[in-house]
């Protein structure tokens, strides 16, 4: 059988290390030896012996998603194999998190992510209840995590001098030391009249990068989320 589906570049090929590796630019491998987390229903393909359990977020966490529609719903994944994770066609990259950083990133964003990785669904400081949402996840520790964007993102510097304002439908992730707050770009009077549909924007001071993806979240998407 003969096709251009069956050349080296589609082709999985055997892991020599645990751990995740990019498959392709819309999927991720990952060589499980032990225990990794995963969004829950990303997982597209496996072999070996692995188990997938749904993993509790904790009460807080649960009345958090509750409350904003946020949240990262995560599965455990256990044994000795290999699990492919891929998220709507969307673009995968992996980040090499090391010990001493802090990333926020969207719970939407977040595909899979080693153990040895801690999280935590915190508060969006100045955000409030925004279309972006009150609580995204904080990662520390040291690890690789795995993100999905729709499109090509944009990672732009963030400097003392010169903050950044994105809008919170697009935003997927900042360094964690900046400052957020609210910033409104629209005067009453243009509200008055029917508004520019960029009205509000989080606004991030300090010294660090925003990661932004070329979308927005429509409603029917940020439900399937």
């Amino acid at each position: 059988m003969k096709s251009d589906l069956f050349s080296q570049q589609h082709m999985a090929q055997q892991a020599t290390a645990p751990g995740m590796t990019l498959q392709n630019s819309k999927s991720v491998k990952y060589a499980v030896n032990g225990e990794m987390y995963a969004r829950q229903g990303a997982m597209i393909a496996f072999r070996g012996n692995l188990q997938f359990e749904r993993k509790g977020q904790g009460l807080g966490s649960i009345l958090k998603r509750a409350v904003t529609g946020e949240g990262l719903p995560l599965m455990a994944v256990r044994g000795q194999g290999e699990a492919w994770f891929a998220h709507e066609a969307e673009t995968c990259f992996i980040i090499d998190i090391e010990q001493g950083d802090a990333l926020t990133i969207n719970g939407r964003n977040v595909l899979c992510f080693d153990a040895t990785l801690s999280y935590e669904i915190k508060t969006v400081k100045g955000a409030g209840m925004t279309g972006g949402g009150l609580f995204n996840s904080l990662f520390t520790g040291y690890g690789k995590l795995a993100v999905v964007a729709d499109g090509d993102p944009i990672v732009i510097p963030v400097t003392s001098q010169a903050p950044v304002y994105v809008d919170t439908d697009a935003v997927v992730g900042w360094s964690a030391q900046l400052h957020t707050s609210l910033h409104r770009s629209q005067s009453v009077g243009s509200m008055i009249r029917g508004g520019s549909g960029e009205a509000v924007q989080l606004m991030l001071q300090g010294e660090g990068f925003v990661i932004v993806r070329p979308s927005e979240v429509t409603p029917q998407k940020s439900a399937a989320s």
